[in-house]
């Protein structure tokens, strides 16, 4: 494998890190919205899932990410009564949005995306060392 592969292995890394920190960022944004942007009850949260894809020319794999609405975590409910809301017991329905979680995703995404850039850093001194080598 050639450091140029490597470059674009971590950058595809950097990437998919950077989706997830950008799906973090909207579920905390949207942690109170009652309703969703369409208007179909509360927002649900997002979640990024990684694929692995395997670059046959190369035989390096690299990540994919796709994102998905979280269906299998129920909303929160809320007992308010007075609110437009309010089903027929008072309760209202919130986002399925877990801010700690979210929080802990964002960090772990902070961390990824940096080592992924420390690779492409260590790679590109490889090549420079490797050129005044040969000067």
């Amino acid at each position: 494998m050639d450091m140029m592969e490597s470059i674009n292995i971590s950058a595809g890394g950097m990437f998919a890190q950077s989706q997830r920190m950008k799906v973090a960022a909207q579920n905390i944004a949207n942690a109170n919205s009652m309703q969703a942007a369409n208007g179909t009850g509360p927002y649900r949260a997002k979640q990024v899932q990684f694929n692995t894809v395997l670059n046959r020319a190369t035989g390096a794999s690299t990540v994919q990410a796709r994102v998905t609405e979280d269906r299998v975590t129920p909303f929160n409910t809320i007992y308010n009564p007075g609110s437009d809301m309010a089903d027929a017991n008072g309760f209202v329905q919130m986002p399925n949005v877990n801010s700690t979680l979210e929080n802990i995703n964002m960090r772990e995404a902070q961390r990824s995306y940096e080592a992924n850039l420390a690779a492409i850093t260590t790679a590109r001194e490889m090549a420079t060392r490797t050129l005044d080598m040969l000067r």
